[in-house]
């Protein structure tokens, strides 16, 4: 199948234009950025020189010839585009009869009530708002595979929606909002430059508090109200949450571990148990590590990703494997 990735030149766009060119059964067809970036024309591996050999991708200005060369060419759209432009490019390539996987917001939440709210625009095609699946792989396969736009999970909901739904789907948590403290290293807040994020001037901080947008995204994809506060570490890559959870009385430690065996055989999901899992234990890794401690009534859930790659790219290559038939972790697992 022939990929196209549009907005290839930022952090999640580069990697996922690795991960689809080393696919066994993917051909990178081409890569575009917007008519106006700073670096149409240049070679991807020229950005990204640990690609090089792999990436001799010229990043073509998407102009309306190349509207006409991916309506000719290729079978799967990928927008690693900013939230509005993706919600205005999805419905021309579903027009094309094209599959789309779009790694932004943009058609993630249900209705346009949230969009106002929490990204600041009125959504512009809120019927495609239900006709979107959910890019949460290991939990949303049959509607992926069938569906022709994918709204691929963002990076904090994937660690805390693959920690939390075994619990909610068990029936153990109180009534209570559930607690979810997150950092994420830089290169989650994108390739564009500013000062907030320009490695020297960042220190460990909180942001978005009660307004981040993956707070609903969280919430509805759970069916269980949260308070999530995310913070942004000096550290380039990778996602850790430690998520407070209230049990309902009499939960027990057994009961939690069985829970979790709903995951056992995922094969990008790691159950580490009481073991803490880490950054450095996920960076260019596909994997979600998720670990737990119990006492009494209150649980401790810790959940660590790659924010680059479960978080984005690699779950949007996850997306496509159930959309060829493939198994979801074809060229993830043994192939970075």
């Amino acid at each position: 199948m022939n990929v196209v990735i549009i907005g290839a030149s930022g952090y999640s766009g580069a990697e996922l234009a690795s991960l689809v060119a080393k696919h066994p059964k993917l051909t990178l067809q081409a890569c575009y950025v917007s008519e106006g970036s700073l670096d149409k024309g240049k070679l991807l591996s020229d950005l990204y020189p640990e690609h090089l050999g792999l990436l001799e991708y010229p990043l073509q200005p998407l102009t309306a010839e190349a509207f006409q060369d991916i309506e000719s060419n290729a079978d799967y759209v990928c927008l690693c585009t900013d939230h509005k432009v993706s919600v205005d490019l999805a419905p021309q390539f579903l027009a094309m009869g094209k599959k789309v996987f779009d790694l932004s917001g943009g058609f993630r939440l249900a209705g346009n009530e949230d969009y106002l709210t929490y990204y600041g625009f009125a959504h512009e095609h809120p019927a495609l708002l239900e006709q979107a699946a959910y890019g949460l792989a290991e939990w949303n396969s049959d509607a992926i595979s069938k569906a022709s736009l994918v709204a691929v999970a963002g990076c904090y909901p994937t660690a805390a929606l693959n920690s939390l739904k075994p619990l909610k789907e068990a029936g153990l948590l109180a009534d209570q909002a559930i607690i979810v403290n997150a950092v994420s290293g830089v290169t989650g807040a994108g390739r564009k430059a500013s000062v907030n994020t320009h490695f020297c001037e960042v220190s460990l901080a909180p942001y978005g508090l009660f307004n981040h947008r993956h707070t609903p995204e969280i919430e509805q994809h759970l069916g269980h109200p949260v308070l999530f506060t995310p913070h942004l570490g000096n550290f380039p890559r990778g996602i850790l949450e430690t998520i407070y959870v209230q049990l309902k009385p009499g939960v027990t430690v057994e009961q939690v571990s069985a829970a979790y065996q709903v995951l056992a055989n995922e094969p990008l999901i790691r159950l580490l148990g009481n073991k803490i899992p880490s950054i450095k234990g996920v960076a260019k890794q596909p994997f979600v590590d998720i670990a737990w401690q119990q006492k009494g009534e209150q649980l401790i859930v810790m959940s660590a990703i790659d924010n680059l790659l479960k978080g984005a790219a690699g779950q949007a290559l996850q997306c496509i494997n159930l959309a060829m038939g493939e198994p979801h972790h074809t060229g993830l697992v043994g192939a970075l």
